[in-house]
């Protein structure tokens, strides 16, 4: 039904791409070329057409986004069995996680940051508001109890032991470090319409490692650029329980080649960051609720990270300070 609305052809070949944590996605082969199918999850329909309209003008300007396909009526996203979809071309690559990634290769990722900043300055879905959105501080005393109702959930498995000690562990952190949360809910810096999830689950590099597709629309959204800088370096680049601060630096000075953020709100870009991790609880919460144990191994390598980030909070900061 799908090839017939979006007019590719009669299907030869269509399989379910395991990758992807929250929509489900196909590879399918068709007469006119082979297309990825998305089915769209826990998005708003409308959001994600407003979305995917920005994307030819992005490509117009040569940063590697993929145009999804439309209808005879233009429309990018069809329903049908009660669920939306969208259809883009099928674009080859890898994602290249952590320390795979070379230092050179982290500079570029920056430099392809601030030129998507840029682009979508110019090519954003709409006017941006006078003032930039406010950034949730959760206190920690909502925190804390968050923490108590999932240590009362949790399994009796050798995970759910692990876990426990985990959350005993985070208590224990947010009682001596709760007055350090950010003040107030005005995030410093200069903002702007941003990807929301850029990192590398969402991109495609070729066999020579450059990025030849920036995936997954769902989050284009309004933020301090700070925020987006700063979560990206962390999902990239903290793995096996530490940052790695070489390839930080270069991300950062790559992207302040394009956009010259100031140290001080990189900073606190950081730290409403690394508290928003000492508060929140979302890949237990979600191992709990979908019972898949691959959001249970992200909670552990996440608060095996959080740990060594506040240990060594002055040294992650410079790291972020590098020009």
């Amino acid at each position: 039904m799908l090839a017939d609305v979006f007019r590719i052809g009669e299907v030869r070949d269509c399989r379910y791409v395991a990758e992807g944590l929250m929509n489900r996605n196909y590879r399918i082969e068709t007469a006119a070329g082979v297309f990825a199918v998305k089915e769209i999850g826990d998005v708003p329909l409308e959001r994600v057409r407003r979305n995917l309209e920005v994307l030819p003008q992005l490509a117009a300007e040569g940063i590697p986004v993929p145009v999804a396909l439309t209808t005879p009526e233009d429309e990018t996203v069809v329903e049908t069995g009660g669920h939306g979809y969208c259809v883009l071309p099928w674009v080859a690559g890898r994602h290249v996680e952590g320390t795979d990634l070379p230092v050179d290769r982290a500079r570029d990722l920056g430099v392809l940051l601030g030129r998507l900043h840029e682009g979508l300055r110019r090519h954003g879905p709409g006017p941006l508001p006078e003032h930039p959105p406010t950034s949730k501080v959760r206190p920690v005393e909502q925190a804390v109890e968050a923490a108590r109702v999932l240590l009362a959930q949790l399994p009796t498995s050798d995970f759910g032991k692990t876990a426990a000690e985990a959350l005993r562990g985070r208590l224990e952190l947010l009682a001596r470090l709760g007055d350090r949360h950010p003040i107030g809910e005005d995030p410093a810096g200069p903002f702007g319409w941003t990807h929301g999830d850029f990192q590398y689950r969402n991109l495609l590099r070729d066999v020579g490692g450059e990025v030849v597709a920036i995936l997954d629309w769902d989050r284009l959204g309004v933020r301090p650029y700070s925020e987006e800088v700063a979560r990206t370096a962390q999902v990239q680049f903290g793995v096996g329980g530490t940052f790695d601060l070489e390839r930080i630096a270069a991300f950062v000075s790559g992207y302040r080649t394009v956009v010259d953020l100031p140290v001080g709100d990189l900073a606190d870009g950081v730290d409403r960051l690394w508290w928003k991790r000492m508060t929140d609880f979302w890949q237990l919460e979600f191992f709990l609720d979908r019972q898949d144990p691959t959001f249970g191994d992200m909670f552990l390598a996440d608060e095996a990270l959080l740990n060594w980030w506040t240990a060594r909070a002055d040294e992650v900061q410079a790291a972020y300070a590098t020009r």
